[in-house]
């Protein structure tokens, strides 16, 4: 490669990996996998290595990590920098960083210790009071101050047993696979997007400007290195840990002190074969110096410590058979294939089952019942299927399709738009039971105050809720209910009981968002029911009759005409009207149409009202409500720290108005 195409070919990598450093360290969410980055950052290292002339400062090689947000937190300059370290992918590298510190120093030791897969975080203590948590930021200048969220994390201490003058610690913030599995539910269960992986919904929660979210979600941390420390002195890397650990500051699990290159390696190669059986992901080891002298005497570069490596381990791959194809309903109604498959060793653990994902991926693959498939782990603990050996394909396999049913109830299944997302159609399927009730007492439909989520499981497993209408049925279980303490003591269950029978005098759109049809949300069903006026008109609507109702597509409007055409359905609207649920539209007192025809989008933070309440008045008006902007808005209306869709307003031309505008447009209306 002569000098013009290896600068080509380095301008190239860089804006990939400057794209892929964005997606990662600032928007917590990667698009490509650890391994597939790494290879791509050796390539520009070696490329820079073969052509210093074409070093850059601005070269992803010389810099640490993203950016500091200030939309996440106030910057914090440095006091120590937060560096990278220096990746190794073989024992041969492994074995030269050892000799290397042995030729420069006398007899060092080192400790070698799990590389937690998570967002980097330092504390600051003084006198033995934690008083700031900052991340890496940009690594050398500033970082996000993110104290509040910290403090809620149980794995940081606010007060030292021991104190001393002045203490600061950095360690990795993490979630547990159980807790990021709990969490993903909870989020599929309110309808919101799911994370990718535990990394990506550690760093977005710790940037999250609510601490009782942070809180709620379930955060860790591990503390790996005291990076400045005043009124007392350490010698080595493990008396700091030994110190740590006396003031109850949990530290990196399970680390090795070792003093030949043969120990390092079979440390390594021991973490490698335990990972698959820890609570959270790692994505390497770390080998590093002991003696805070030596450390010292060596320094950093500009991005990495000289006195520390990490070891990546690569993706382990083995071939296996594929028994079958296993469907699962999950509580959305999506469906999900898994691989079953003959069981191999990943990672130090036995696996027979991966994620297909969906149907788009099964065809990408053309994966068959009766392959040989390749299984793989790269630095994560879930198994993926890579590819197919279809040279071992044996005769007879036929493509695989998820059936037009739905595997758990019957019902029809039904692609969702612009998604790869097959659905059970059917509210009603005892596997989005539970999904389906958390949307029916929700704060847009039927606004069941107290009805909370574990309350809903527990009634769902005892058997006293099997669809919506027997949450109009609970008053009759009154003193089991009580008795069972499953809403709590008699007040309790009393005051959600009320709530239930105060919801019987709901507006019907309400009722309708609550019925969980798909397409129909909150503002449909409103444009619905102004229409249709009442449940029993719109349950024998034709499809022709709603789609004259604005916004209401073919799709809705099959959706709808399909949902009461279930002999099921039918029987769930007659009882929910045998128990005086209302289903006629309300007449809104001081309903007008000043709005009518126009758009908003409301972003920031109003000075005296929420989004709700500024969202009732516009649709109150004929006005609609949009989540984006977009050349149809007709007004942003904007409060404080609006962020990107004001800037989008401001590039589009949209009017721009604040709450005293807004209110002054309704005043007039």
């Amino acid at each position: 490669m002569d000098k013009k195409q290896a600068e080509a070919r380095i301008e190239e990598l860089r804006k990939q990996i400057e794209y892929h450093n964005n997606r990662y360290y600032n928007m917590d969410s990667p698009e490509i996998t650890d391994y597939e980055y790494d290879m791509m950052m050796q390539e520009l290292k070696k490329m820079e290595k073969e052509f210093p002339e074409l070093v850059t400062k601005d070269s992803p090689t010389q810099k640490v990590g993203g950016t500091a947000k200030r939309e996440a937190g106030v910057q914090v300059a440095h006091n120590v920098p937060m560096l990278s370290l220096q990746d190794v992918f073989s024992k041969e590298e492994v074995d030269e960083f050892v000799e290397q510190m042995q030729e420069q120093l006398d007899n060092p030791e080192f400790v070698v210790e799990y590389k937690i897969d998570g967002l980097s975080m330092a504390l600051r203590y003084e006198e033995g009071e934690l008083k700031l948590a900052l991340t890496r930021g940009d690594g050398v200048t500033f970082g996000e101050d993110v104290t509040e969220n910290a403090k809620v994390i149980p794995d940081v201490k606010k007060k030292l047993k021991v104190p001393t003058e002045y203490l600061e610690i950095r360690g990795e913030v993490y979630m547990k696979n159980a807790d990021f599995d709990r969490v993903n539910e909870m989020q599929e269960l309110n309808g919101k997007k799911t994370f990718a992986n535990p990394r990506n919904c550690a760093a977005g929660t710790l940037r999250q400007l609510d601490s009782r979210i942070t809180k709620e979600r379930g955060l860790s941390m591990f503390i790996f290195n005291i990076q400045q420390v005043r009124g007392m002195e350490f010698k080595t890397h493990t008396e700091g840990y030994e110190y740590l650990k006396k003031n109850g500051i949990h530290v990196i699990d399970d680390y090795k002190v070792c003093h030949t290159k043969e120990e390092v390696w079979d440390a390594i190669c021991a973490i490698g074969e335990n990972r698959g059986n820890l609570a959270y992901d790692i994505d390497g080891a770390v080998v590093k110096l002991n003696s805070l002298a030596d450390r010292e005497k060596l320094g950093n570069t500009s991005k990495v410590p000289r006195w520390a490596v990490a070891y990546k381990y690569p993706p382990e791959e083995k071939e296996t058979k594929l028994l079958d194809i296993e469907l699962s309903v999950g509580r959305t109604g999506r469906i999900t294939p898994t691989a079953i498959f003959e069981p191999v060793r990943l990672c130090g653990t036995s696996v027979s089952r991966a994620t297909l994902h969906n149907q788009d991926f099964i065809d990408e693959l053309d994966i068959r019942i009766g392959d040989t498939i390749q299984v793989y782990k790269s630095g994560e603990i879930i198994p993926k299927v890579r590819k197919v050996i279809k040279e071992k394909r044996p005769e007879g396999t036929v493509p695989f399709k998820i059936p037009d049913v739905c595997p758990v109830c019957g019902a029809k299944t039904q692609r969702e738009k612009d998604t790869a997302d097959i659905k059970c159609t059917s509210p009603n399927c005892p596997a989005q039971l539970e999904r389906h009730i958390i949307n029916f007492v929700g704060r847009d439909a039927m606004d069941i105050k107290g009805f909370g989520t574990v309350y809903i499981e527990e009634l769902v497993r005892l058997g006293y809720i099997k669809d919506v209408a027997d949450i109009y049925t609970l008053r009759e279980h009154r003193e089991e209910l009580i008795e069972q303490g499953i809403i709590g003591k008699e007040k309790n269950t009393d005051k959600l009981l009320a709530a239930i029978e105060k919801s019987k005098e709901n507006d019907a759109y309400q009722l309708l968002t609550g019925l969980g049809i798909p397409n129909v949300g909150k503002a449909a069903a409103k444009a619905i029911l102004k229409e249709f006026k009442n449940m029993e008109t719109l349950e024998h609507a034709t499809m022709e009759e709603l789609q004259n109702v604005n916004d209401i597509g073919e799709v809705s409007a099959r959706c709808i005409t399909d949902f009461f055409a279930n002999e099921k359905n039918k029987v769930l609207m007659e009882r929910m009207r045998s128990y005086g649920v209302n289903m006629q539209a309300l007449e809104t007192v001081g309903a007008g149409t000043k709005l009518e025809g126009m758009t908003f989008v409301i972003t920031g933070t109003l000075p005296t009202m929420d989004r709700k309440e500024a969202a009732a008045m516009i649709e109150k008006q004929g006005g609609k409500v949009s989540g984006s902007v977009s050349k149809k808005t007709t007004y942003l209306l904007a409060g404080e720290s609006a962020g990107s869709k004001l800037t989008k307003a401001q590039e589009l031309g949209i009017n721009i108005i604040d709450e005293a505008q807004f209110l002054a447009m309704i005043e007039e209306a």
